[in-house]
């Protein structure tokens, strides 16, 4: 966050503030967070474990940076990725394997079940 306080002076402020909303909620068996197209993030309402959270949500964080830079796109049927679609019914959901989640993946440090 720039603050401009008068026309010849700027700074950039020391705070760092990440106001994602998340929520807790009941999820489908096997999805422990969801990164939503509306900067919303989904949390397992299972999920006890304080570190497990946090490791989901930076998790999560990542897919909605992805959608964000335009890279990750999806609707009931397909996931896009950087213009090339991956039908859903053809794809193991959540996999390392997929490129969206290798990015993922590679930038968190996964909780061991996650």
């Amino acid at each position: 966050m720039r603050i401009n306080l008068s026309k010849r002076f700027t700074m950039d402020s020391p705070l760092k503030m990440d106001n994602t909303p998340v929520y807790q909620v009941d999820l489908d068996e096997g999805i422990l967070g969801k990164g939503n197209k509306n900067g919303t993030i989904l949390v397992s309402d299972k999920i006890t474990d304080p570190e497990e959270r946090e490791s989901i949500i930076k998790h999560e964080r990542i897919h909605v940076d992805q959608v964000k830079r335009g890279d990750l796109d999806y609707d009931d049927e397909n996931v896009y990725w950087k213009g090339k679609t991956y039908p859903r019914s053809e794809m193991n959901e959540g996999s390392p394997d997929l490129p969206w989640e290798k990015e993922a993946y590679s930038k968190t440090d996964p909780f061991e079940k996650y």
